[in-house]
């Protein structure tokens, strides 16, 4: 553990708890893609399968209960408590474009061909690019809410700090995962565009808007 793991995982226990907020508060989910919701559900399910049987922490532990239960919580409210505020009509990127290739390099690509590592590699290529049909909504309907964007925001930078804290690793442990940091990267890239148009337009005050 360093501060720029600690800070990364706020970061995204930021960002999730920011959505469930959004959701309960406003009784409704407009604007947010299920399916994007669908795919961390699927990472945090394959990457943590050995919840109970690789004790690692404390801290560990409770973070991927955390993890798995308020993803789980998000997709009761937007497909069963609040599923009549559902927009599954802009929600429209093809999910499996991304499932099936990252199912497919899991298998050539991998540190160790077990059904676990296969199933954590999975997840890590997955979560690359798990955002990409919640950008696809904000694009195609043109902005994005304050809180969604605050969600967003949290998400990447749980992301960019998780590259700072693979570099910190490396100079200063000697370790790196390159499956990871590649990774990595590919969803930092990701929302580049969104985090200039975040910066400049909604910390200023101003509505987020997409070209669509």
């Amino acid at each position: 553990m360093n501060p720029f793991r600690l800070a990364g995982d706020l970061f995204h226990l930021l960002a999730i708890i920011v959505l469930l907020v959004k959701i309960w508060r406003s009784r409704s989910c407009s604007g947010i893609s299920g399916k994007s919701q669908v795919l961390y559900a699927m990472v945090f399910t394959t990457r943590y399968l050995d919840l109970f049987v690789n004790f690692v922490s404390v801290y560990n532990t409770s973070m991927k209960i955390i993890f798995i239960l308020a993803t789980y919580a998000t997709l009761f409210l937007m497909f069963y408590k609040f599923r009549s505020t559902y927009d599954s009509h802009h929600d429209t990127f093809r999910a499996e474009l991304l499932v099936i290739p990252c199912g497919g390099l899991a298998v050539l690509v991998n540190h160790d061909f077990t059904i676990m590592e296969i199933l954590w590699t999975f997840s890590i290529y997955l979560e690359s690019v798990a955002i990409m049909p919640q950008l696809y909504m904000v694009s195609k309907t043109g902005e994005a809410e304050s809180i969604t964007s605050h969600y967003l925001f949290a998400l990447g930078s749980y992301r960019a700090l998780y590259l700072v804290n693979w570099i910190y690793r490396y100079y200063f442990e000697g370790f790196y995962d390159l499956i990871a940091v590649v990774a990595g990267c590919v969803q930092t890239i990701l929302y580049c565009d969104f985090f200039y148009l975040y910066i400049t337009k909604v910390l200023k005050g101003g509505e987020l808007k997409l070209p669509a």
